[in-house]
Parts: structure tokens; C-alpha cells; sequence
């Protein structure tokens, strides 16, 4: 056969071949959609190389993503972690669009690699880079995934925010130090960030928007919805971040897993009662350490939320879950506002509680010896016996701080006896706390603030001129605990005037010291 007549009839079966596989591929593409199968997303915004690389592997995409990871799992168990993290990256950006990828090497890194470093510095620079993971890049191919919302907000709200890491401790001081310089030194400053004056305002709005990704407007909508917070500790941005991803289901209602939404309701519902528990963080000038006590004041803002992720729920069964959570933070709200001397709002709350779960005991697995129908200081004491057994940091704080409190009011308006007996309730709880921790190996992971800063921090704000007692029972108290008449500052004072209030502190938590 002629050569060239053999090159034009390969070329006429190449043409009829490629035609014949474009309409197979219609017809393949169609079946697909009718079948809910997914087609491989074309990436927007994404860098040449790997807009290249995505084009060019096609469908192998996922063979070799699905080879990488095995290989990482593999470098992991060897603890070769700086290698399995540049697999990582890899991974993602074949599968730029899957959000379970990163969701999976967000929460790797973010508890898996990070528990295998002792130094707290080592494991922050791992919990670091998964919350980067997902802000700088997860949801910059993702805008609209509520998965990867509720990943970023569950980081914040359970690793950082609660105690169940050892160096726990050292990532809120970490966060803490960066955010103050957005938000001030009491964490509440917005002014600087929506409405920057200096080139120092503008260069920090531009770090706080392009690094950490924040909206300070959007802040500032969460912050008046579900605070005031203290934007340094971490429970305000795993409300933030839940907030975000709620705003994002709104605006694509047709993407969205029912389940991750309950996650997202489930994750600020919970990091406002954390918030309740320890959202207010008070300085000790004398150990020059910071330490989390509770912010009562967000107990409202607890409640409404509450009552609202209710309304919007559908499913019965997350419905119940929802009521027997909000009477358990009723309670607990009760038993803090009682224990701080708040006891309007303590009052007014168990009223509420009554009300709204009248065929409820107000204390589960209620004693025979207790009254059915119990006042309100029959409850807290019930609620003090309870709590002396128990081993939550957070319950045992503002036990201590409330009954200190309650203590030195007492002592200011002349009922002594009182004040002796709160006193050494106050150190009893104490005691038994610390006793409990030890037999556990020691308080790394759940230390009490030590003892003195509990008691100065409570006689700060109480002898503040502008928050605390009035003038007369501060000034008994000054007289009657032998503290310097300078303490006594005028109205007009700064709030650091009470600042220097010190006693014998102790450099531990290990024994209580006797108070004055």
C-alpha cells in the first residue's frame, strides 16, 4: 500500500476514533450526574504548576493521591513527620477539592503528630500549622464547605480551649499574645481594626485579615451577637469560625450536610458555656502570670443561643439533646452567679430553671435527704458538697474564687462568723482539688491558678473604685485586713491603682496558705 494513503486512512481511523470517545465521554458524564457521582472540579485561582499538573495527570489524580497517602501514613508510624507533611501537601493539592483531605491532614497534624513532641513549643508549631492548613488553603478552594468551618472552630474550641492536652496552657499564651495585638490588652478593642487611622492601624488590618484570615467586621457581628468575649482566648474564634460556616450554609442552602450544621450549632453552644466557665482572663502583677476565671456576664447571651439552635432543629432526637443541655448549663449558671455573690441573677435564673423544667429535679439523682421543692441556698450548698469530690479545673476555679468572694463581703459587713466558715470552705475545695490532681501525676495538664492569685485577683476587683464594693466597705476591709489606706484609691483612679494588693504568695499549688 501507498505510504502516503496508509497515513491518511490511520489519520481518518484516529479522527473517527477521537470523536467516537468524545461522545462515549458525554454519554459517561451524563450517567454520572444522573447517578450523584462527582466529576473532577476545574480549580479556580490555583497556581500554574499545579493547574498544570491536575490537567495533566487527569484521572490518575486519585490513583496517585491515593499512593502519596499511604506513603505518609507509612513516614508517620516511622515518625518522619516533616517528610509526611510535604506528602501532605502534595495530597492536597491533587485533591484540592475533596474536603475530607483537609480536614483528615488538618486534624493529623493538629492532634496526631503534635502528642509526638514533648516540648510545648514543638507541638504549638504542629497545632499552628493545621489551623493554617485549613484557613490559608482548605477554604480557599472551599469557601462554601461547612466541614472545614467546623474543623477550623473544633481546633480551637477542643485543642486549644480545653484541657485535654498537656501544653494546653502554652497554646492559649501563644494565641493570647498574638491577638493582643489586634485586640488590645483586654481583648475587646475593635475600633483600631474597622476604622485604621496610622500606618501601624492599617499594617495590623492587613496581618489580621491576609494571615489569620479574620473579618474584623464579621467579629465584631459575632462579638455583638454572642458576647462580649475576650478575642484572646480561643473560645471567641471557635465561635467565630462556627459562625462562619453557619453564614455559609445560609448562602448555599443546596450544599449542605444537615450533620455539619449540628456540628456548628453544637460547637458555639458549647464554646459559649466554656467561655462561661473561663472566658475572662486576670493578670497577677506579683507572678506576672495570667490566669482564666469565669465571665458570668455571658450567661444571657448562653441562654438565647441556646433556645435559638433549638428552634432551628428539626430532628426530635438533637432536639432532646439541646433541652438536657440547656438545663445543664441553667444549673451550672445558677451555681456560679450564687457562688460569686451575684445573687440577683442567681435568683432570677433559678426561677427560670424551675420554670422551664418544672417535672426536673434541679439536681440529678436527687438525695432522699435533700427537700423536693429546694430554695436556693439549699441548692448551691447540695452543689458545693457535690462539687468538693470533683476534679474539674474550670468547676473548682470559680468554686474558690465565688467563695472568696462571698468571704470578704462577709467580712466587710461585720458577719465574721461567715467569713470564717466561706474561708475554709474556700481552702478546703482547694485542698482536696490539688490532693486529687497529685494522685493522677501531678497538675500538668490541669493546674489550679496557685492559691494567692485566686485570692488577689478577688480582692482586686473588689477594692477596684470603680467595679468593686463601695467606698465604706472597702474601706472596712482594707482596715480589717491590714492592707495599705493607699488601696483606698478615689473613684476617678485607674484600674491598675489596686493593682499591688499582696499578701505571702505561694510559689505552687501544693498547699493552700492561710488567708489574712
Amino acid at each position: 500500500m501507498n505510504p502516503r494513503v496508509k497515513k491518511i486512512l490511520l489519520l481518518l481511523l484516529a479522527s473517527t476514533l477521537l470523536l467516537g470517545s468524545s461522545q462515549v465521554q458525554k454519554s459517561l458524564n451524563r450517567d454520572r450526574n444522573t447517578l450523584g457521582l462527582t466529576q473532577a472540579a476545574v480549580l479556580q485561582n490555583a497556581p500554574p504548576l499545579l493547574a498544570f499538573t491536575t490537567v495533566a495527570l487527569g484521572g490518575f489524580r486519585g490513583l496517585i493521591s491515593n499512593f502519596l497517602w499511604i506513603r505518609a501514613t507509612d513516614l508517620q508510624q516511622d515518625d518522619k513527620f516533616f517528610e509526611a507533611e510535604q506528602l501532605a501537601d502534595w495530597i492536597t493539592d491533587l485533591e484540592p477539592h475533596y474536603a475530607q483531605v483537609w480536614a483528615f491532614q488538618s486534624w493529623n497534624m493538629a492532634w496526631n503528630i503534635s502528642v509526638k513532641f514533648k516540648n510545648p513549643a514543638d507541638r504549638w508549631h504542629w497545632v499552628e500549622r493545621g489551623i493554617e492548613l485549613l484557613h490559608d488553603e482548605g477554604l480557599t478552594y472551599n469557601p462554601d464547605n461547612t466541614l472545614l468551618y467546623q474543623q477550623l472552630g473544633w481546633i480551637f474550641q477542643n485543642k486549644m480551649g480545653q484541657n485535654l492536652d498537656d501544653a494546653n496552657l502554652y497554646y492559649k499564651g501563644e494565641w493570647a499574645t498574638k491577638m493582643k495585638d489586634f485586640f488590645g490588652p483586654n481583648g475587646t478593642n475593635f475600633d483600631h481594626l474597622l476604622q485604621p487611622q496610622t500606618p501601624e492601624d492599617f499594617r495590623q488590618l492587613s496581618v489580621f485579615t491576609n494571615q489569620y484570615k479574620l473579618d474584623p467586621a464579621f467579629a465584631k457581628g459575632v462579638d455583638e451577637q454572642y458576647g462580649p468575649f475576650d478575642w484572646r482566648l480561643p473560645e471567641a474564634h471557635a465561635i467565630y469560625w462556627g459562625a462562619k460556616g453557619l453564614a455559609a450554609a445560609a448562602q448555599n442552602p443546596d450544599r449542605v450536610n444537615a450533620d455539619d450544621l449540628i456540628m456548628l450549632r453544637r460547637m458555639i453552644y458549647q464554646s459559649l458555656l466554656q467561655a462561661v466557665h473561663h472566658g475572662r482572663i486576670v493578670a497577677d502583677p506579683v507572678s506576672h502570670t495570667y490566669s482564666s476565671v469565669p465571665n458570668l456576664g455571658l450567661i444571657p447571651q448562653l441562654n438565647t443561643a441556646t433556645e435559638k439552635f433549638y428552634a432551628d432543629e428539626s430532628d426530635p432526637a438533637q432536639k432532646d439533646g439541646i433541652l438536657k443541655a440547656h438545663r445543664n448549663a441553667l444549673r451550672d449558671a445558677v451555681y456560679f452567679l450564687y457562688v460569686n455573690n451575684r445573687m440577683a441573677e442567681a435568683n432570677k435564673w433559678f426561677k427560670f430553671l424551675g420554670e422551664k423544667y418544672p417535672d426536673k429535679p434541679i439536681i440529678d439523682a436527687q438525695p432522699d435527704s435533700l427537700p423536693k421543692n429546694l430554695t436556693l441556698d439549699e441548692y448551691a450548698v447540695a452543689v458545693v458538697q457535690i462539687d468538693i469530690g470533683e476534679t474539674s479545673q474550670d468547676r473548682v476555679t470559680s468554686i474558690v474564687g465565688g467563695l472568696l468572694t462571698q468571704a470578704y463581703f462577709n467580712y466587710a459587713t461585720d458577719q465574721d462568723d461567715r467569713y470564717e466558715i466561706l474561708k475554709r470552705l474556700a481552702v478546703k475545695v482547694y485542698e482536696r482539688y490539688t490532693s486529687k490532681t497529685s494522685k493522677f501525676g501531678g497538675d500538668k495538664r490541669i493546674p489550679l491558678p496557685p492559691f494567692d492569685t485566686l485570692k488577689n485577683a478577688v480582692l482586686r476587683q473588689l477594692l477596684n473604685p470603680k467595679y468593686g464594693m463601695p467606698y465604706a466597705a472597702r474601706a472596712e476591709l482594707v482596715t480589717k485586713l491590714g492592707l495599705p489606706a493607699s488601696l483606698l484609691a478615689p473613684i476617678n483612679a485607674t484600674p491598675n491603682a489596686v493593682e499591688n494588693v499582696t499578701t505571702n504568695a505561694s510559689p505552687t499549688n501544693a498547699a493552700a496558705p492561710a488567708l489574712p
